[in-house]
Formats: C-alpha cells, sequence, structure tokens
C-alpha cells in the first residue's frame, strides 16, 4: 500500500514535472506546428531542427510566404524530411494568410503556432499544450511578460504598445491575457477547425482577430510563461507602428462583428 507521504510526493514531482513541460502525454497524440516564414534564411534551418527535436509526434507545416533572400531554396532541403511539409506563396501575404493555409492542410489533435525567427524557443511546446493535453484548456497562450524565463531587454516603446494593445483587446474581450501579441499560441485543432472560415487578417493583426474569435466563442483560455529572445530591427524584426495601428482597427472591428 502506498503512504501518505509516497503519495505527497508523488504528487509534488507531478507539480513540478509539469512546470518544466514533464508530464505523461497520450502517445496517440499528434502536434501540428506551423511555421510561417518570410525572408528568414539565417534562422530557418536552426528553427526546424529545433522544433524536430521536441519529444512528440508531429507535424511541421512551413509556409514560405513569397521569401526572395533564399529561404526557398533552404526549404527544398526540408522537403524530404517526412515530418515536414512546405507550403508556398507566390508572393508576401503576411502572416496572418499563411497561417489560414498553414491551418487548413493541419492534421494534429494540437496546433501551435511557431514563428521562424528564433525570438520564441520550441522546446517550450511541451509545457504550452500541458493544460490542453489535461483537459483543462482549450486555448493556451504563452506569454513573455509572465516570469518563466529568459527575456531580452530592448524597446521600450514597443513594449508599451504591446501592453497598450493588450489591455484594450481585454476590455473588450473581457479578457484578463497579459500578451495577446505573443507567437506562441496554441489550440485544440476543433478550435481552429470552427474559426478557420470565418479568418480575415492577412498581417499581424490576425494576433488580435484569433483572440477576439476564441473569446466570443467562450473557449477555454490559459496563459503560461516562457522565454523571450527578442530580435532587434537591424536583426530582421517585422513588426512596427502601422501594424500597432492596425492592431487597434482590428480590436474595434471584431468586437463589432464577427
Amino acid at each position: 500500500m502506498t503512504s501518505g507521504v509516497d503519495r505527497r510526493r508523488w504528487a509534488l514531482w507531478q507539480t513540478l514535472g509539469k512546470r518544466f513541460g514533464i508530464y505523461d502525454i497520450p502517445q496517440d497524440l499528434r502536434l501540428s506546428v506551423v511555421v510561417p516564414a518570410y525572408n528568414e534564411v539565417e534562422t530557418i534551418d536552426t528553427i526546424l531542427q529545433r522544433i524536430l527535436e521536441v519529444p512528440i509526434q508531429k507535424e511541421v507545416l512551413v509556409v514560405d510566404d513569397g521569401s526572395t533572400d533564399g529561404t526557398s531554396e533552404r526549404l527544398r532541403r526540408w522537403e524530404s524530411q517526412s515530418e515536414v511539409k512546405v507550403l508556398r506563396h507566390s508572393r508576401n501575404r503576411g502572416k496572418g494568410a499563411a497561417l489560414r493555409t498553414a491551418f487548413a492542410q493541419a492534421t494534429g489533435q494540437i496546433i501551435v503556432i511557431q514563428d521562424a525567427d528564433l525570438e520564441y524557443d520550441p522546446a517550450e511546446h511541451l509545457r504550452l499544450i500541458q493544460p490542453i493535453v489535461d483537459g483543462v484548456a482549450d486555448v493556451v497562450y504563452g506569454s513573455r511578460f509572465v516570469s518563466e524565463g529568459p527575456h531580452r531587454v530592448l524597446y521600450f516603446w514597443h513594449y508599451q504598445a504591446n501592453r497598450f494593445i493588450t489591455t484594450l483587446s481585454n476590455m473588450f474581450t473581457d479578457l484578463n491575457l497579459t500578451d495577446v501579441e505573443t507567437c506562441h499560441k496554441a489550440f485544440r485543432s476543433e478550435v481552429i477547425k470552427e474559426i478557420l472560415p470565418t479568418l480575415k487578417e492577412d498581417r499581424f493583426g490576425i494576433e488580435i482577430e484569433l483572440t477576439a474569435k476564441v473569446a466570443r466563442r467562450h473557449f477555454r483560455i490559459y496563459e503560461t510563461g516562457i522565454s523571450y529572445y527578442g530580435r532587434t530591427y537591424q536583426q530582421g524584426k517585422k513588426i512596427g507602428f502601422r501594424d500597432a495601428l492596425q492592431a487597434v482597427w482590428c480590436v474595434l472591428r471584431y468586437w463589432w462583428s464577427d
């Protein structure tokens, strides 16, 4: 018979394990990792290798969104990998369009969004999806503002704009998210199947649109802290003032109608 002390030790181990992404994963669980990529020749090989190293059954759906810097040629080397599927846009259409293309091809029970620029660590996928695996969440956001790992110290006004947009989004969705613009999001596949026909945004406004639509449908949304290795604009960071204005417009647009 298991003693009370042993049970408490087991419970403590389970709690600590989940905090670091160590827990029992169903053998039949398959992850769909969607990777929008536009002009990421310097990082695409590294990010795909890191995704494949995560110990879970998966498919990787990379969308080459009209790259012109050699990313397309690099991706041809990955097409022989059984776990990697490369989808292509003939011209640059934006992150939202790339996500819609990948979502339509995803076959896993859980779908995770992963940027190609190394700002977000694929090693944290298991921690990101844990509330979904446990059956308590339909959607999980990886927050850069909940302290869990290292964060590069970068732009003050970029940070303030992010917090403002998150607060504005929360006011209209009645959520209490800390990081609406995070890339790292995980969804039960049923969630994406339900909202995919309604998705409209082609650029970074997709982050606001996804949030508004899962909130409107009352899906269970969780957050977990993640690390963040931010890039500078000189290193290729693509979000700017125009995207912040578009995010504000999207908050109002998707509050008013679906």
